[in-house]
């Protein structure tokens, strides 16, 4: 296992890895119960109600195999599972632009996931990120430790929508905002200690202190039955007799929203991978990820998994840091990640007992820790500073990494041209730079 992994070599254990492993599933488990939360509404069976234990176990299953066929083929401690924002729009758009049919939906994603797909097989997508410039990576990176803070300080409640305000401090009773609270000082008293494993024992102190204030619910149950009847869903026939997949070619709104899907997860996968090549030392100083080309096959082939599945878009979480961050650094932090997922799928309930607010530390110290990055980059020179402030701000106030990065790309075609140095921009940026203009305009 350490000759296959490279664990020695890369300075880690097996025991480092398997606790990174742990870490990460438990950032990310969350996604156990809020995937089928948002698309039950939309994922319905012919009786006309929510296939919520069938999406359960697809989250879990999906996220799973994609998670551990990372690890094995790319060997650096990246997971994967079914991404927010994309879920909901997918149920956003089924009642109106598929017509209510989710297998059409579905077939969105697996079209947008096969396209991506042959765009890395073409080296296109690795392209792209080579024609990026140093700074706009740096920043990026910094952009994502903002956007991973303000997750965790807005899934505790400590951050909410504010009156007046865009946003404001959350009510210092609640429940959720103390164990939030009592996340972030666990995490920081364990790093202060240089305590292994820190960033776990803080979610594990949050999670028990979250049961007397009824954050932690007692689970409904131990063990669920698998329910695999979402799976093939872009395959699957409407009433009428029709493939969900054929109808998705025979929509062309439909097919417009695939590429809007596909610009998404294009730039959101490449923010994450750079995030968790930071934390897990896979980023080199000129801020290129290691066996980025590896990790880029997985994630476009989970994409399409995923509308396959019937569970939306799969897609490497930026979660993943939170393992890196606590000593991951080969593929068997993922596929001890991949192991759990699989197994929650027969233990879903009590896994849902860990809340999102539990994780508020785990989330905000990696936030910090990518806030190191900020030095990379030269503020004093205007092509090189401007665009980076954009990104780095534009990720967090947006709520969006692709959007965070596209407001940077923009801003940086537009500073190169005022500044007189257009010709030093590569031409695969400029490719990058009107793709966004587009994505934009049609958003």
């Amino acid at each position: 296992m350490d000759k296959f992994f490279h664990i020695g070599e890369r300075g880690s254990s097996i025991s480092d890895e398997l606790r990174a492993g742990l870490t990460t599933f438990l950032a990310m488990a969350y996604i156990i119960a809020v995937n089928p939360a948002v698309l039950s509404g939309a994922v319905l069976g012919a009786d006309g109600k929510p296939l919520t234990s069938a999406l359960v176990t697809a989250t879990c299953v999906g996220a799973g195999i994609m998670t551990i066929i990372m690890g094995l083929a790319a060997n650096r401690p990246l997971a994967c599972a079914s991404g927010l924002g994309v879920n909901a729009m997918i149920a956003a758009v089924t009642p109106g632009m598929c017509g209510g049919d989710w297998h059409e939906a579905m077939g969105i994603v697996f079209v947008e996931g096969m396209a991506i797909l042959i765009l890395v097989l073409c080296g296109l997508r690795e392209k792209i990120m080579d024609a990026i410039p140093v700074s706009l990576r740096h920043a990026i990176s910094v952009g994502l430790g903002l956007f991973i803070a303000m997750i965790g300080l807005v899934n505790a409640g400590i951050v909410v929508a504010g009156k007046g305000t865009v946003v404001t401090l959350g009510n210092v009773y609640d429940p959720a905002f103390i164990v939030g609270i009592v996340s972030i000082v666990a995490t920081l008293i364990f790093a202060a200690l240089n305590v292994n494993g820190g960033i776990l024992f803080g979610i594990i102190v949050a999670v028990l202190v979250g049961i007397p204030l009824g954050v932690t619910s007692a689970p409904k149950g131990i063990v669920a039955a698998l329910d695999f009847s979402t799976v093939g869903a872009p395959f699957m026939a409407d009433k009428n007799g029709t493939m969900g997949l054929l109808k998705v070619f025979a929509n062309p709104t439909a097919l417009v929203f695939a590429f809007s899907l596909m610009m998404s997860d294009f730039f959101d996968t490449m923010g994450t991978a750079m995030a968790v090549a930071k934390n897990g030392e896979f980023l080199t100083e000129d801020g290129n990820v290691e066996n980025i080309k590896e990790i880029l096959v997985v994630d476009s082939a989970a994409a399409a998994v995923g509308g396959a599945m019937g569970v939306s878009s799969i897609t490497t979480f930026v979660e993943s840091a939170s393992g890196a961050a606590d000593g991951g650094r080969t593929g068997l932090t993922s596929v001890t990640t991949g192991v759990l997922f699989i197994l929650a799928a027969f233990f879903a309930p009590l896994i849902s007992v860990v809340s999102s607010a539990a994780t508020c530390g785990a989330l905000v110290y990696v936030g910090f820790l990518m806030m190191t990055e900020v030095h990379e980059i030269d503020w004093t020179d205007l092509l090189q500073g401007f665009p980076a402030f954009l990104t780095t701000a534009g990720i967090a106030m947006t709520y969006s990494i692709s959007s965070g990065i596209g407001l940077g790309f923009i801003a940086y075609g537009l500073t190169a041209i005022v500044t007189g140095k257009a010709k030093e921009i590569k031409p695969l940026m400029w490719v990058a730079i009107v793709a966004f203009i587009i994505y934009f305009l049609m958003s």
